[in-house]
């Protein structure tokens, strides 16, 4: 017992001469010079480009015999166009949607919320209300400024964001 109290004195005293540990740094506490993603916001996406940019989702995803959900929101992320392919997974539905209301909310892709905690770990980006961290969420930009967002879902991730991609392609030009 005395040897065991004497060995743990010992250790005691070897850490402290190691001197102070040294804490990480927390990247999250970089700070940067500029706003990241401070894309200012446009008026409202109207039905005609929503419309076009899901039917060029569908196309994508049609060519590929994907079936998904497509849902396209305006700047505020209200819905504005929403078509569901047959035989799309059903909880799909309001995950199309999330995914575009995130993308339009947070003025950035999904995918950059799903890197941020799967690359990177940050966690606390779960915590942000209104976050889904699932790639298949693009926002939709025209001259410079957001007018709303699109989100697919019904396949894996990269599938979702490859059909998304179409859509956005109509107006992120």
């Amino acid at each position: 017992m005395i040897r065991s109290r004497a060995a743990f004195a010992l250790l005691g005293l070897g850490l402290l001469a190691a001197g102070p540990a040294r804490a990480e740094q927390n990247p999250l506490d970089a700070v940067p010079d500029k706003m990241p993603f401070n894309v200012p916001y446009g008026a409202p996406i109207d039905l005609k480009h929503a419309e076009a940019a899901m039917h060029a989702a569908i196309a994508e995803a049609t060519k590929r015999g994907w079936p998904m959900n497509v849902a396209v929101v305006d700047s505020g992320g209200n819905l504005v166009a929403f078509a569901r392919m047959d035989g799309a997974q059903i909880a799909s539905v309001s995950i199309a949607q999330h995914k575009a209301r995130t993308a339009a909310s947070f003025r950035r892709a999904t995918r950059v919320l799903e890197d941020a905690v799967q690359k990177s770990g940050y966690l606390y980006a779960l915590s942000l209300d209104g976050v889904i961290a699932s790639r298949g969420g693009i926002p939709l930009i025209e001259d410079g400024k957001l007018i709303g967002a699109i989100g697919c879902s019904g396949g894996a991730g990269a599938q979702d964001e490859v059909v998304c991609t179409a859509g956005a392609a109509t107006i992120n030009k």
